[in-house]
């Protein structure tokens, strides 16, 4: 089966213009970082027109205004958020982590207890600060150790993050323990807006996605 991959888009959508004439693949998988100006499900509806099955992890950017907020996380297509779950999708597990690390809460690179483990510990600490009676808005796409504990419990075939692992210069190692231990065979990546393809020392293949940029992958072909 094919899915095909986009990249942060930045507010840039030809990808899904291109992609809906070239001939859409059956599922469709943005890496977030939208900064959308109407609502998700507007804003990809030519994919699903035309027969493709979208879905998402959200990105860093995603929480930084109320605006794009909602159109993402409020959005019809909120159900199609695959951070912190496994998702059968045409066969194949694919997990989602959205986010990025943030220092306040947790730096894998540090030796350092992580500042909170779960966002209740963090809103317990910060009652002054919440946003719509919860987590700081900011603090929704935050990774939480919490979230790599829930995944790390289940098995997957394909993992979808907004940050990256180890493969990237910017990377964390952390991700890539990760999919070891759920037994991932590719890892697929935004946020740094660079294409280019890899491995991880442990042997898992990863596909780094440019900004705005968009792919095609043969799923059998990748975790083959």
């Amino acid at each position: 089966m094919d899915m095909a991959f986009f990249g942060d888009s930045h507010g840039d959508f030809t990808a899904v213009e291109e992609s809906a004439s070239a001939g859409v693949a059956p599922v469709s998988v943005f890496l977030g970082d939208f900064d959308l100006t109407r609502p998700l499900e507007e804003e990809v509806s030519p994919l699903v027109e035309a027969g493709s099955e979208v879905w998402y992890v959200h990105g860093n950017h995603d929480a930084d205004s109320p605006e794009w907020y909602d159109f993402v996380f409020s959005s019809g297509l909120a159900h199609r958020n695959l951070s912190g779950r496994v998702v059968d999708i045409g066969g194949y597990r694919v997990a989602g982590l959205g986010g990025v690390f943030r220092t306040r809460v947790w730096n894998p690179r540090s030796k350092e207890k992580p500042g909170f483990a779960t966002r209740r510990e963090m809103m317990r600490a910060m009652p002054h600060a919440r946003w719509r009676d919860g987590l700081p808005m900011r603090q929704r796409a935050t990774i939480f150790p919490e979230d790599f504990k829930a995944l790390a419990r289940q098995r997957a075939d394909i993992l979808v993050s907004h940050e990256a692992p180890s493969s990237h210069r910017f990377g964390f190692g952390k991700i890539d323990e990760l999919a070891a231990t759920m037994g991932v065979k590719l890892v697929v990546h935004g946020h740094h807006h660079e294409s280019y393809e890899g491995k991880l020392p442990n042997g898992i293949r990863v596909i780094g996605m440019g900004e705005a940029d968009w792919r095609v992958v043969n799923i059998e072909g990748a975790i083959g």
